[in-house]
């Protein structure tokens, strides 16, 4: 999932914030590196969450993507770098966002919804993506972060 300007791809692929980033869908089996230097070259960035009008607006794409091809993970812009720790404290446990502008000081408590706990560590980097399952009660997809 790419963050990208304000010049959005075909609107099948898209969906744009009203004063705010553009985000894409893009199916493959790549890894994280891969799919941040795909981004790249669409003049964007992997995807980063704000807030829950994002977040809506980000599971939406990438349900539709999926098309009944759940579960499925998506790559964002989740990564824990090798310095820093798993804080089972803090909603996203340590991890931060890589790229695509400033991130919030403050994650919403909404937002630390994990599919499965990350690993405690401080001595390697990882990544997470975001994982869609089948729809969760009230309609919409199903959600977590996935190391």
């Amino acid at each position: 999932a790419c963050a990208l300007g304000r010049t959005p791809p075909p609107p099948s692929a898209v969906r744009c914030q009203a004063a705010g980033a553009c985000f894409s869908a893009h199916l493959a089996n790549s890894t994280y590196a891969e799919s941040r230097s795909a981004c790249g070259s669409r003049r964007g960035d992997l995807a980063w969450v704000s807030g829950e009008e994002e977040l809506g607006l980000l599971l939406g794409l990438l349900a539709e993507a999926a098309a009944g091809s759940a579960p499925s993970l998506f790559w964002v812009g989740l990564k824990r770098n090798a310095s820093a720790c798993t804080d089972v404290d803090q909603p996203l446990r340590g991890f931060s966002w890589d790229g695509g502008g400033a991130a919030p000081r403050e994650v919403p408590a909404a937002l630390g919804r994990w599919v499965k706990e990350p690993v405690r560590s401080c001595l390697t980097a990882r990544c997470a993506g975001l994982h869609l399952s089948a729809a969760a009660p009230g309609g919409g997809p199903g959600w977590g972060w996935k190391e």
